[in-house]
């Protein structure tokens, strides 16, 4: 039983860091994104929270539980600090990289957020197991889509990038784990998520695009 229970608080204590891992490259993707194009720091903060916080939020509202950045502010505050200081230390990042740069952090992110929802989806025993690869995907994208759709661009999962696919195929694998292998659960939580970016990278560096 104790061994258990260290199991879980481990899970937990894992599953946390990676959010806010998460929430730290979405924030910083999403600042990278505006003040290219002259945001002001009110606007940039505000771009960055609403893209970290958005995906997972409409996950929650759907599952009908608390909004999880309700129950623990930290999500809040580390999306703040980590806009202001992406919006601060802009100026001195080499600006022929930025580009790259903003891809492979919105990559990393997507990943750590597409893997954490599947989880959380399985363990409340949700419309298994089609919901956690759906609500996977969207709590990856939602945030982006939101900053897409307030700055009037094309929303990521419009595009012929090799975006949606990664992911969907991490959330199925992730949730493989949990039907036939959950006593390797952390183990293949952050081997889904070293695959979705792994395969995210491949496609930025290459340039990889779906048909038509």
């Amino acid at each position: 039983m104790d061994a258990i229970e260290i199991s879980a608080a481990s899970l937990t204590e894992l599953q946390f860091f990676i959010g806010l891992a998460g929430t730290v490259a979405f924030s910083v993707s999403a600042v990278l994104s505006v003040v290219r194009d002259r945001a002001d720091v009110t606007a940039a903060v505000l771009i960055g929270v609403i893209t970290s916080i958005g995906g997972g939020t409409v996950r929650d509202v759907i599952l009908d539980v608390p909004v999880f950045w309700a129950q623990d502010m930290s999500y809040i505050w580390t999306a703040i600090a980590a806009s202001l200081v992406t919006f601060m230390a802009y100026p001195l990042m080499a600006r022929r990289y930025l580009n790259m740069v903003f891809l492979f952090f919105d990559a990393l992110a997507t990943a750590m957020f597409a893997i954490v929802a599947v989880e959380k989806v399985w363990d409340l025993n949700f419309g298994l197991p089609v919901a956690p690869v759906l609500l996977g995907v969207l709590t990856a994208y939602g945030g982006g889509i939101l900053r897409d759709t307030m700055l009037n661009r094309e929303t990521v999962i419009m595009s012929r990038e090799l975006n949606v696919l990664p992911v969907s195929l991490g959330c199925i694998a992730m949730v493989l784990v949990l039907e036939f292998a959950p006593e390797y659960r952390a183990l293949g939580a952050v081997a889904c998520i070293l695959f979705v970016f792994g395969l995210r990278s491949a496609a930025i560096y290459w340039k990889l695009r779906l048909p038509e």
